[in-house]
């Protein structure tokens, strides 16, 4: 779940040859078609939240964290991320002891129960059955992929054989429960998130690319809706997948409105626009263009994103727009219009990775920043006179859920539970918006 921006070296080039039709789009030149009617499982707006795998290492935030904070009781969906695949397409565990092996003490443990020797299933997919169990309306899903994990998912669809061995797989191994023996994990799941990052980009270099990945892509789609369905579960299983926020990654490798047919949603991103791997500041999740922003019009926003997916057919029901729990940041910044669009020297030190924070962790140092506001734009930073951060705190979660609301998407997705506070603050703020 990374930069779509990383591209963004060649940003002019890139988008000179969209500028026609995304200033079409920004003047409300081209018609966006309105939603067709999706009925869902759920009465209220999707809440999507990704539950890292690697969250129980150096954060130390397990499923059981979800509860005391008060996260479960608002979410729709969990995606656990990410499962992986090998080189001939198959679907394997990237973290076997995260998973399923790891025993959690009854003070981790979601029921208050610790984990026995030998028992079939341990790990995060133990805690998260238990956790559909104290949640019976809450879905989770298995992610597969991510931007670290999507080298091989062009050999898994590049031909009929390819793609249906891998399906099979994928479910054999995360809806039937083989991951951790036969059947051991049967009920943990109820879905499929495709995480390609991305189909016949090469934004990946870690990625094999083909031309025809775009066309394999909605193939995959098609044949993971074939065997989910042939299951026969009472409830539908879920087919979602994460799309990029580019526009030009998008035409390279998605046929927007064929694989909407097949998905229960999709999650897009909606953050990452910009960070420190081009050395001028610059807002990650503005939720339109602001005025005087030096990347070519129409720039990055959220306004760009979603438009760019219903006119390409998208539903807009089934738009769930991607939400930053994390900051992007730069240091040796230039003293100048309080720090945005300038000049910097390098990704800002951080706690895990440079030029990327948690939002607990920038709040605890609060008091070394002022707060700026763009009201127009829809986005928010933090200056010191040095080191610029984006900040999306509860004001802005609000801000982005009234967006959600008036534009009638189809909800909100959360990279990633383990950035917030331990009251869970910046999804209660973000619930609060959405259920109004």
């Amino acid at each position: 779940m990374v930069d779509y921006a990383r591209e963004t070296q060649t940003v002019a080039n890139r988008w000179k040859a969209a500028a026609v039709l995304a200033a079409v789009l920004v003047t409300g030149g081209l018609a966006v078609p309105q939603a067709q009617a999706h009925p869902d499982r759920h009465d209220r707006a999707r809440t999507v939240g990704y539950f890292t795998q690697w969250g129980i290492y150096a954060r130390d935030f397990v499923v059981r964290d979800l509860v005391t904070s008060g996260t479960a009781a608002r979410l729709t969906h969990i995606n656990y991320a990410f499962g992986s695949l090998d080189e001939q397409g198959s679907c394997v565990s990237s973290d076997a002891w995260a998973d399923f092996q790891k025993p959690f003490s009854a003070e981790q443990s979601v029921d208050g129960k610790a984990d026995e020797p030998g028992q079939k299933l341990a790990g995060n997919l133990n805690q998260l059955r238990k956790l559909k169990a104290k949640y019976p309306r809450l879905r989770v899903n298995i992610s597969l992929g991510g931007w670290s994990g999507s080298k091989y998912f062009s050999n898994a669809a590049l031909t009929p054989q390819s793609r249906a061995a891998h399906v099979k797989s994928c479910l054999d191994q995360w809806i039937k429960g083989d991951i951790a023996g036969p059947g051991a994990a049967a009920g943990v799941f109820d879905g499929i998130d495709l995480d390609w990052e991305w189909p016949g980009s090469a934004a990946n270099p870690g990625n094999v690319v083909r031309p025809e990945d775009k066309v394999n892509f909605t193939a995959l789609v098609q044949e993971y809706r074939t065997q989910l369905d042939r299951l026969h579960r009472r409830d539908r299983p879920d087919l979602t997948a994460y799309l990029p926020a580019n526009p030009l990654q998008l035409d390279k490798g998605f046929e927007v409105s064929k694989i909407f047919r097949n998905l229960t949603f999709g999650t897009v991103q909606g953050y990452d626009y910009h960070g420190a791997w081009d050395l001028e500041t610059n807002q990650q999740s503005a939720l339109r263009t602001p005025k005087g922003d030096p990347t070519p019009a129409p720039g990055f926003s959220s306004q760009v994103t979603v438009d760019s997916y219903l006119t390409r057919g998208a539903p807009r029901d089934k738009i769930v727009l991607g939400v930053p729990f994390f900051s992007r940041g730069w240091t040796g910044v230039r003293n100048v219009n309080n720090g945005l669009f300038q000049p910097a020297t390098a990704a800002a030190p951080a706690t895990y990775e440079a030029g990327n924070e948690d939002y607990k962790i920038l709040k605890a140092k609060l008091g070394q920043y002022k707060v700026y506001r763009d009201e127009r734009a829809g986005h928010a930073w933090l200056f010191d006179g040095s080191t610029f951060w984006t900040w999306d705190d509860p004001i802005e979660m609000r801000r982005k859920a009234r967006y959600i609301t008036d534009r009638h998407l189809g909800g909100a997705m959360i990279w990633s539970l383990d950035n917030d506070t331990a009251d869970g603050e910046l999804i209660a703020a973000l619930h609060r918006g959405l259920s109004h």
